[in-house]
């Protein structure tokens, strides 16, 4: 690489971020009818494979249980620190989305060692680095191998207290529902995927801890939560509800967003992950009268985006709330 020829990340890799991952359907049919059970009698796993949670968490002993979980994706940004930094922070988002903090974690690494300087993937480790002590989680080394496409991730793990866990499978009627970072970071990332185009705020809010927002929930008695990635805030938010057994109502209004987010929309820049989130959730949902953009946008499959939280923490719009299940498991108005 030379100053006169920068390499844009984003250009060796067939989708970007969280917006690469297989989609839900397809991964729940992978998935079906696969468990795991206790490695011993002392082992106690809490959350599992069943409801498709955010981490695994196993008990170690009264008090203390373990978090365990792994994330890693193609380049979203072209700044290869950047990346690093959005990949760092979305790995850590699984350990606090089940209310945990982070302990310690190892890189992981896929590198096309032929066609990408390492000068670049330095850069990306140093990013996961950085967010990581941020963190106050150790990071201690990891795996590589020669890939086609860059990759880059972590597997995390971390402790929680098993009595104050925060799951997708408890959640409540009557209960606010909350969002605590804007949506439009697929639509903007996807513009700058095909254009160049940097989206600084957007950065800043992938590479965002959901740290905070954790503890907060954790403070204010919340015990349902998950993080909204790959799978759009609708996919995510289907998933809590049916493994609550509730109706989840989303005010389309009072969804926030990212400056530039519905421009992105009309010019055009929808990745194939979001139409395919909006797919698989379409006929479990009541759109109403809510227009198409709409329902892209509520489905666009962001990259290390915020807690969604069955309960109020300041801060954190609500915007909408669960119900007695009813015909469809999302309503939409």
């Amino acid at each position: 690489m030379t100053e006169a020829t920068p390499k844009r990340l984003t250009q060796y890799a067939h989708g970007g971020g969280c917006a690469c991952k297989i989609p839900p359907g397809e991964l729940e049919e992978v998935v079906a009818g696969l468990g795991a059970a206790p490695a011993s009698p002392n082992a106690d796993l809490l959350v599992g494979l069943d409801t498709g949670d955010d981490a695994a968490v196993v008990r170690l002993r009264d008090g203390l249980a373990a978090v365990a979980t792994a994330d890693f994706f193609t380049p979203v940004v072209d700044d290869p620190y950047d990346w690093g930094r959005i990949a760092a922070a979305n790995a850590l988002s699984d350990v606090y989305a089940i209310g945990g903090s982070p302990v310690v974690a190892v890189n992981l690494l896929a590198w096309p060692r032929d066609v990408l300087p390492f000068d670049l993937a330095r850069e990306v480790l140093r990013g996961g680095l950085d967010v990581a002590a941020e963190a106050g989680c150790h990071v201690g080394g990891g795996h590589s191998v020669d890939d086609l496409e860059p990759k880059y991730g972590m597997a995390v793990t971390g402790v929680a207290d098993p009595a104050r866990l925060l799951r997708n499978d408890t959640g409540k009627p009557g209960t606010p529902l909350s969002l605590t970072k804007p949506l439009g970071l697929g639509v903007l990332n996807n513009r700058h995927k095909a254009t160049g185009e940097l989206f600084p705020h957007a950065v800043a809010t992938m590479a965002a801890l959901n740290r905070d927002a954790s503890a907060a929930a954790l403070d204010a008695g919340i015990g349902c939560a998950t993080d909204v990635t790959g799978f759009g805030l609708l996919g995510h938010l289907y998933k809590m509800a049916r493994a609550s057994g509730v109706t989840a109502v989303v005010d389309a209004a009072a969804v926030p967003y990212l400056d530039g987010a519905r421009t992105s929309l009309r010019d055009g820049y929808v990745s194939g992950g979001t139409r395919r989130n909006l797919d698989w959730v379409t006929p479990h949902t009541d759109f109403g009268a809510v227009g198409e953009d709409d329902r892209l946008l509520l489905a666009d499959a962001q990259t290390s985006g915020g807690l969604l939280l069955a309960g109020e923490i300041p801060g954190a719009p609500v915007i909408g709330e669960l119900i007695p299940a009813a015909e469809h498991p999302l309503i939409v108005r």
